[in-house]
C-alpha cells in the first residue's frame, strides 16, 4: 500500500512539473517545426521500470521508455464576488422545515413508544435465549446426540446471540435515556 501511494505521489509530482514546463513553453510552436521539437527536453518524461524521471542516467537509458506527453487541461474555480455572501436558509423554506411544538411532542411520544416496544421485545428474546442456553449446557437436540460438534456450534451460536442481544438492549436503554434527558 505504501509503495503504491509513493508511485502515485511521484506521478502527481511529475505531472505538476510537466505542467509547469509546458506553462513556460511558448504558446504555439512554429508551423515548420514538428510537435516533438516544441517541447523542451526537460519536459520529456521517461518510465524506467517502476520509476518515472525526466532525466534518466546513462545506465537507465537502455531500460527507459519515453512517455508521450499528455495534454493537461486546467480549469480554474470560479470565486464568488467579494461583496456577495451566501445566505442561510430563511423565509418560506426555513419556516416549512420548522415543526410545531405540539407536533414535535407527539413525534417524541411516538418515538418513545416505539423504543419501549423494541426494548420489551429484546428483553423477552433475552429471557428466551438465557432459558435455552441453560448456563452453557443446553439440552441436546436429536442429531446433536450423535454429532457433538453440532451441539458445540449451537452453544456458540446461542452465546453469540445472547451477547448481541445484550448490546441491543443497552443501545435501546441509551436511546430512551436520551429522549428522557432532552425533555
Amino acid at each position: 500500500m505504501k509503495i503504491v501511494a509513493m508511485k502515485y505521489s511521484l506521478i502527481v509530482a511529475l505531472a505538476v512539473a510537466f505542467a509547469e514546463v509546458h506553462a513556460q513553453a511558448p504558446a504555439k510552436p512554429a508551423a515548420s517545426s514538428p510537435p516533438a521539437a516544441a517541447a523542451p527536453s526537460a519536459a520529456r518524461v521517461y518510465r524506467c521500470g517502476n520509476q518515472y524521471t525526466n532525466a534518466p542516467t546513462e545506465a537507465q537509458v537502455k531500460d527507459c521508455k519515453l512517455l508521450e506527453p499528455v495534454p493537461l487541461t486546467v480549469v480554474e474555480a470560479v470565486r464568488p464576488a467579494p461583496g456577495r455572501k451566501v445566505a442561510a436558509a430563511s423565509g418560506p423554506v426555513a419556516s416549512a422545515l420548522r415543526v410545531d411544538s405540539s407536533e414535535q411532542r407527539a413525534r417524541d411520544a411516538d418515538a418513545r413508544a416505539i423504543l419501549e416496544a423494541e426494548l420489551s421485545k429484546a428483553q423477552a428474546r433475552q429471557t428466551e435465549l438465557l432459558r435455552e442456553y441453560n448456563n452453557g449446557e443446553p439440552e441436546k437436540l436429536g442429531p446433536e446426540t450423535r454429532n457433538y460438534q453440532k451441539y458445540l456450534d449451537r452453544v456458540a451460536h446461542l452465546k453469540a446471540s445472547i451477547a448481541r442481544n445484550e448490546v441491543d438492549i443497552e443501545g435501546l436503554r441509551r436511546e430512551l435515556s436520551r429522549l428522557t434527558a432532552s425533555k
